[in-house]
């Protein structure tokens, strides 16, 4: 009897749980769906919406040589810039992990202004240093390392430069929460037992802090998919990327159901990646809880 009861008030005081819970996630759940999928299902709507039929929008972009090559040069432009992200992060959560007191601070908030600085701002920042007559171009001609100013805008390289100052905090910080948890201890033991540093960086230290290099990846991949801002200015039309695409479907073109299946095409894009990258790692560990 004593048992039943005990059972029967767990049950009670888990149900009131678990409707505090909801009642407190409530106004999130309604937030989003009147902003995020109410939004979202009009979108597709609209994608359906061509008087040439339901899926026409669809397959004009399939079927588009132009849709396809913008859509690869968008995929290579976002692995490259997730690629070099990757290379400098590393190295530079490392050195956050070993730095302390006054170098720590200054290192740190060397990492985090580009967050506290709009995206534009930046982005006209590098206009203004890369130009023909900017600084940069100003000193290597004045060095006598150049003869006259070298195009340093409106191509590759500039687009590469400005998404990776953007993005390369998103990468830097999933590596350093996963650094911050790696046991020295296990480092200790390896070389006790005579690995030397480069063995032990190899089988020891970089699988462990693997979760972390994977989901700063994935963070800087599916944010660079959709980047427009920086390639618009820094690129022009020669580096057309998916996002500047769709912005000429609305603003120039008008055929607003030709941007929306290309959106959701997009958007089902970074979904898929998205579920790839769930497989290997769980949400706690993208956002570096743990």
């Amino acid at each position: 009897m004593v048992h039943t009861l005990r059972q029967t008030s767990a049950t009670t005081l888990k149900s009131r749980e678990n409707w505090g819970t909801l009642f407190l996630i409530l106004p999130a759940l309604v937030f989003i769906a009147s902003w995020f999928l109410i939004p979202l299902g009009q979108l597709f709507a609209l994608s359906l919406s061509s008087e040439a039929g339901p899926l026409a929008s669809y397959a004009e972009l399939i079927g588009s040589s132009v849709f396809r090559r913008v859509f690869v040069n968008t995929m290579v432009l976002a692995c490259i810039v997730t690629i070099i992200c990757v290379v400098l992060a590393y190295p530079t959560a490392y050195l956050l992990t070993k730095l302390r007191g006054f170098w720590f601070s200054v290192a740190l908030y060397c990492v985090l202004v580009p967050f506290w600085i709009s995206v534009l701002v930046r982005t006209f920042s590098w206009m203004l240093l890369l130009e023909r007559n900017g600084p940069i171009n100003s000193f290597l001609m004045y060095s006598g390392i150049t003869a006259s100013p070298i195009n340093m805008l409106f191509n590759n390289f500039s687009v590469y430069l400005g998404m990776v100052h953007v993005l390369l905090p998103y990468a830097i910080f999933p590596m350093y929460s996963s650094m911050l948890r790696v046991d020295n201890r296990l480092l200790q033991a390896s070389e006790g037992l005579g690995a030397r540093g480069t063995t032990t960086f190899l089988r020891v230290y970089l699988p462990l802090t693997m979760p972390g290099v994977l989901a700063g990846g994935a963070f800087v991949l599916l944010l660079a998919l959709g980047f427009y801002i920086t390639p618009t200015l820094l690129g022009g039309l020669q580096n057309l990327t998916a996002a500047m695409l769709i912005d000429n479907f609305v603003n120039e073109r008008l055929v607003w159901p030709l941007a929306a299946a290309a959106s959701f095409i997009l958007l089902g894009l970074v979904l898929g990646i998205l579920a790839l990258a769930s497989k290997f790692l769980s949400l706690g560990s993208m956002v570096g809880m743990r």
